[in-house]
């Protein structure tokens, strides 16, 4: 593998992909601790936790990305994010009330919807014990 100043960035969430460019540096936090890549960096796979994603692109730009947990994958002079959900903020302190606005809102809404399957099993359960029953 030749040695190289950038390497392609990738930030794919389910249902798109959110960005795409070339990046002298990547900071993320896995499953097991932060750390930082550059271009080149060994390749590895590694979980990662929700948490501040930062790439600094080929300017020297440093972008902030909120991300939920999520899939890095590191081969050649290629870096492939996969996540759940992510946002983009232009600093800090904007992508936190971000987060905040969006994450908490979402997550609101999953445990609404896991209470309601929930209830939905539970009378599935009940019918089904209802036709055991003989009739008299």
């Amino acid at each position: 593998m030749s040695l190289a100043d950038v390497m392609q960035v990738n930030l794919r969430l389910p249902t798109r992909l959110m960005y795409s460019g070339a990046a002298k540096k990547v900071f993320a936090e896995a499953e097991n601790g932060a750390f930082a890549m550059l271009p080149n960096h060994t390749d590895f796979v590694t979980a990662l936790a929700a948490s501040v994603l930062v790439v600094t692109d080929a300017q020297g730009l440093e972008l902030f990305f909120g991300i939920d947990q999520g899939l890095l994958i590191k081969n050649g002079h290629q870096v492939d994010i996969a996540v759940r959900r992510a946002l983009q903020g232009e600093d800090l302190i904007s992508l936190n009330q971000s987060i905040q606005a969006n994450f908490v809102e979402v997550d609101e809404e999953e445990r609404v919807a896991r209470s309601a399957l929930s209830k939905l099993e539970a009378g599935i359960v009940r019918r089904f014990s209802d036709l055991r029953k003989p009739l008299t």
